[in-house]
Parts: C-alpha cells; sequence; structure tokens
C-alpha cells in the first residue's frame, strides 16, 4: 500500500505546501510508503521533495490511498475519480470568488472554479480531514456526505527556533510599538481595515507606532497599489509593506512584535494565528471565517471593524499588562493543541482508523 499525496501547486512556505511536506515527513516516520506529486513543484524546495504530475504517475491499485490537497482550481478536481483506489481529501478552503472581483481576475473565475470542483468531488471522495470546524462545516454545505473529522495544519515548531534576522531586530528594537500583520497581501485580509485602525492608534493614541505588513502582493499588485495610495491619503508615517522575504526576517519580525493584529474576513486556518502564538505577541483578530476556531478562546476576539473601538482596543492590550498576560496565558495554552506530535498522532489515528474501515 502506497499513500500518494496529490496537490495542483507544491509551493514554497505557504500553509498549503508546509502542510503537505509536514505530512510527508510525518507518515514516513510512521512507516508508510508515501510520495508527493503535483502539476508545479516551487524550484525552492529541496531536490526530490515531490515529483511532476504531468510526467505521469505510478500505476495505482485498490490498496493504494490518494491524499488531496483541495485548496484552489484545478482540472485535478475533474480527474480525481479515474484513479482505481480510495480517496481522502485534505480541504484547506477556498477564498470566495467576491474577494477578487476588480484586483485579479483570473484568481476570481480560479476560484470559482475551484468551488465548482469542490461541489463535483461531494460523492467522489471516502473521507475527508478540514483544518478547521469551519472548513467542515464548508463541505457539509458543499453537499459533501462521507465522514469529516477536523486535523489541525501540522507545523513543525522546530522552524521556528531558526536564527532571525539581525538587522531587523536591531533597526525596529526601539521605543516604537510595532504593530503586525503576517500574510499575504490579498482583498480577504482586509488591510485595509488594519490600516483605518492603525491610522486613529497613531494619530489619536500612540505617535510612536508603526505597522508593518509581512507578506507578498504577487498577482495582487492592484490592492497592493490602493493600500499604498490609501495610506498617502491618510497622510500616514511608518507603514511597512514587507513584500516577499527570507524565512529569517519573517522571524524577526515576530521577535519585535508587540501585537498582532488580525481584521481578515475569509481564512480556513491562518497559521500566523499560532506562529504569534508561538512567538507570544498578543492577538486582537475579528471574529469571522476559522479565527474563533484557531484561537480557540485565546487572543482577543471583536466583532467590530470601526477604527476608533479598534485603536482603544489595541491601546488597552498594549498598556494593561494584566489583560496581555492573561490574553498571553490563553495562547499558551491554545498552542499545546497543535504541537506537532499531538497533531502528528491525531493524524496517525485517522488514518488508521480510515484504512481499517476501508480495507480493501
Amino acid at each position: 500500500m502506497r499513500i500518494i499525496q496529490f496537490l495542483p501547486t507544491l509551493a514554497f512556505g505557504d500553509a498549503v505546501g508546509n502542510d503537505t511536506v509536514a505530512l510527508q515527513n510525518a507518515m514516513k516516520e510512521l512507516g508508510y510508503e508515501t510520495a508527493i506529486y503535483a502539476e508545479a513543484v516551487d524550484q525552492r524546495l529541496p531536490k526530490g521533495t515531490a515529483s511532476d504530475l504531468c510526467a505521469g504517475m505510478p500505476d495505482l491499485n485498490p490498496d493504494d490511498v490518494i491524499l488531496y490537497h483541495m485548496s484552489t482550481g484545478s482540472k485535478l478536481n475533474y480527474e480525481l475519480e479515474k484513479y482505481p483506489c480510495r480517496k481522502i481529501m485534505i480541504y484547506h478552503n477556498i477564498t470566495p470568488p467576491h474577494f477578487f472581483h476588480g484586483y485579479n481576475a483570473q484568481a476570481e473565475s480560479n476560484a470559482q472554479y475551484g468551488l465548482d470542483g469542490l461541489k463535483h468531488l461531494a460523492d467522489k471522495i471516502d473521507y475527508c480531514l478540514a483544518d478547521s470546524d469551519f472548513n467542515q462545516s464548508d463541505l457539509r454545505k458543499a453537499g459533501f456526505t462521507c465522514p469529516i473529522d477536523v486535523r489541525p495544519i501540522l507545523i513543525p515548531f522546530s522552524d521556528y527556533e531558526k536564527k532571525p534576522d539581525a538587522n531587523i531586530i536591531k533597526k525596529y528594537s526601539d521605543h516604537y510599538k510595532n504593530i503586525i500583520f503576517v500574510g499575504r497581501i490579498a482583498p480577504n485580509k482586509k488591510q485595509q481595515d488594519i490600516i483605518s485602525a492603525f491610522a486613529f492608534y497613531k494619530k489619536n493614541i500612540n505617535p510612536d507606532s508603526r505597522l508593518i505588513f509581512v507578506g507578498n502582493w504577487g498577482g495582487m499588485e492592484k490592492y497592493h497599489d490602493r493600500l499604498e495610495n490609501y495610506v498617502k491619503a491618510l497622510e500616514l508615517e511608518d507603514v511597512i509593506f514587507t513584500g516577499h522575504i527570507k524565512f529569517p526576517e519573517i522571524l524577526a519580525y515576530y521577535k519585535i512584535a508587540d501585537l498582532f493584529l488580525c481584521m481578515s474576513e475569509h481564512e480556513g486556518f491562518c497559521v500566523p494565528l499560532v506562529e504569534a502564538m508561538y512567538f507570544q505577541v498578543p492577538v486582537l483578530a475579528y471574529q469571522s471565517c476559522a479565527v474563533p476556531w484557531t484561537l480557540g478562546g485565546s487572543g482577543f476576539l471583536t466583532d467590530s471593524k470601526n477604527p476608533a473601538e479598534i485603536a482603544l482596543l489595541m491601546h488597552r492590550i498594549l498598556t494593561d499588562d494584566n489583560l496581555k498576560n492573561q490574553i498571553l496565558s490563553n495562547q499558551n495554552e491554545r498552542l499545546q493543541d497543535f504541537q506537532y506530535e499531538k497533531i502528528k498522532a491525531l493524524f496517525a489515528d485517522q488514518l488508521s482508523h480510515f484504512l481499517q474501515e476501508n480495507a480493501t
């Protein structure tokens, strides 16, 4: 028996790609024969990480298992049924197309293609693993009737123990309060709402503060331009867009952060929330999509997008040590739920149960 992971694109550094590679390592540790096949493989990944699906697949038999990562539109969504083996789908969610309207027509079309493909797969999958209960609910809405369990993204926290970029730490370790958001620059993440709140905070509460967006805007240049223009229109200083940066630099921004501010309106899991927990950065987040589940009673959730209200909450968290310590304590407790060995064991149990229930 072999377990073959399928996905359209194995990217370097994104949540889906990281989860795929982490699961690959975990399955090898568990003694399974396994491999990764993708239509596109990021050349920055170590050689041999995955095979090119376009170059051909090994012959599969009923004993084998496909572990399909679903997060986007792809012809694979319509070809999966042709493989004569058992099928598990890991659902990472698909960003609703309307978020991309006016910014990237191809991304909008691909998202719709993905949602259509998801519905197509509803009766063709034997078992689903959802990253969060939000994703589990979306699968039920899409018509899936097979067993669905929740399995958080597998995060190898040992990666975060690597040395952060010393220059960034030196540059931003001053008396300023550093507000950060980590994640790609994209309309669903609502970076404009973060800017609005920060503008009120900086102009009316604490001028010695800066906002740092850590994330790439590739494919979302129009949205990034609008954000930059919004910053200029507000005559706002100390707003930084890092663009695509190296991993040690990302670690450094977490190290110098005083607050993680998230106003996103669509997340299937949101790994940076867990990263903020790991780096002892208090989280203030808008209550939507998978964010409440990922935080799991930790962080500070709000149902407001009012800039003044958010700014006042920022100020409270940054100045009230008792509140901040309570938030960090709750985050540390929630962080235990995502420990690598714990999620690995959960996945092992889920996989074993599936194989026993669906023996060929």
